[in-house]
């Protein structure tokens, strides 16, 4: 149940950072060049989310379950 609550905490966490991730696009639209992007979510906090989300699912779906006797 445990593992269902960090996975389902890891999925929110990544479609939050996602989300800035394509908000943050409009900065091409203003004639900003790529590579300023790449700079500029770097600095953001909440594009990590993405990150740390990424990793709480990929932990959730590697580390194994407790054996129920």
């Amino acid at each position: 149940m445990i593992r269902i609550f960090f996975f389902l905490v890891g999925f929110a966490l990544m479609v939050l950072g996602l989300a800035f991730d394509i908000l943050y696009l409009n900065i091409l639209t203003l004639g900003y060049k790529f590579s300023f992007y790449v700079h500029f979510i770097t600095r953001r906090i909440e594009c990590y989310y993405t990150i740390i989300g990424f990793i709480i699912i990929l932990l959730t779906i590697i580390t194994k379950g407790e054996k129920k006797t």
